[in-house]
């Protein structure tokens, strides 16, 4: 029995060492000295460069927090510009080391193509954009309409099937990229444009005359959108994963990253084990102890991020909606670091 005792506590110690240490795409992305993250090649409030080529956007900031557990540093990380077609053999190239890019989880995706999907760090449902004097006020009078979608998305497979399941014609203008699709919408080519509700939003600012045209208010599908990652390495999972509970319970918990070193010295629990004065939660992760403190220091909680890139700090005005926390009637809801 001792001996078996012995055997149990060296299993153990070699156990913890393993998870101490990094895996291959951490090991990688280490060695290298920057993160590479697959991003949208345009979209604003989610990934778009500016004219000096700075990329800024929610899914950006993604990208940026999982460099700030690794590096200290949001900065080091480098953003390949992808289109919906070219995204998945990037990541299974491995070009990139995490597609964070308006991805839609689905079955196929994940389990035909050797991926796995990070939580939902953003909650849509694809919707349609028509001219105001159409006097259009529900997708269900668009039979016979011309529609503008982009190729190769889940949102020209929605489309299909809400006309089916309604018994509707159309006609749907395809393209290969959203940017050619809304300016083509634009010039007066389709009657109505679709695609994400959040993408409307920010398609529509793009627009000659922005105020001529309305977001309907039917969302015709489920667009749980999330970052991505090759199949085969659990432990980039994790992180990939924790970086967003990590954002999503900071915000519960009321840490920011105006407050986040007073929050250091507060009693809870809960809060000590985020910021790693507590325990060593990112031990298991590849990563130090206090790698949650350095996303919210550095890039910010969920609220944060949302608010200055979609929300009420930014152009879009996007209501919180679904992806407003579960304390506040909505979906985002993440399992405690303990």
């Amino acid at each position: 029995m001792p001996h078996f005792a012995v055997l149990l506590a060296a299993a153990a110690l070699i156990g913890a060492a393993s998870a101490a240490s990094a895996g291959p795409t951490l090991d990688q992305i280490k060695k290298r000295g920057i993160l590479v993250c697959g991003s949208n090649p345009g979209i604003a409030g989610f990934a778009l460069p500016d004219d000096k080529g700075l990329w800024s956007g929610f899914d950006i900031d993604f990208c940026r927090a999982i460099a700030a557990t690794i590096f200290n540093d949001p900065t080091k990380v480098r953003f390949v510009p992808l289109s919906a077609k070219d995204r998945f053999t990037a990541l299974q190239s491995g070009e990139i080391d995490v597609l964070s890019r308006n991805t839609t989880w689905t079955q196929s995706r994940e389990v035909g193509q050797g991926f796995e999907f990070g939580p939902v760090t953003y909650y849509d449902g694809q919707g349609f954009m028509v001219r105001r004097k159409l006097n259009v006020s529900s997708a269900l009078e668009l039979s016979g309409a011309t529609i503008c979608v982009q190729q190769g998305t889940t949102t020209e497979l929605n489309l299909a099937d809400f006309f089916r399941s309604h018994e509707m014609k159309y006609d749907p203008v395809v393209f290969a990229t959203a940017d050619e699709a809304i300016k083509n919408y634009d010039s007066g080519r389709c009657d109505a444009f679709t695609t994400d509700m959040s993408q409307l939003y920010s398609e529509r600012t793009k627009l000659g005359n922005p105020e001529d045209h309305v977001i309907l208010p039917d969302i015709v599908s489920k667009e749980p959108l999330g970052p991505v990652v090759r199949q085969g390495d659990d432990q980039w999972f994790n992180l990939v994963k924790w970086t967003h509970y990590a954002m999503t319970n900071a915000e519960e918990l009321g840490v920011a990253s105006k407050n986040v070193d007073d929050k250091l010295k507060d009693p809870n629990p809960e809060i000590k084990r985020l910021l790693g004065s507590e325990g060593n939660f990112g031990d298991g992760l590849g990563l130090t102890a206090d790698w949650a403190y350095r996303i919210i220091k550095l890039v910010g909680n969920y609220g944060e991020v949302f608010d200055r890139n979609l929300g009420e700090g930014s152009k879009l005005k996007i209501k919180r909606g679904a992806n407003a926390l579960w304390t506040k009637n909505g979906l985002q809801y993440s399992p405690p670091i303990r």
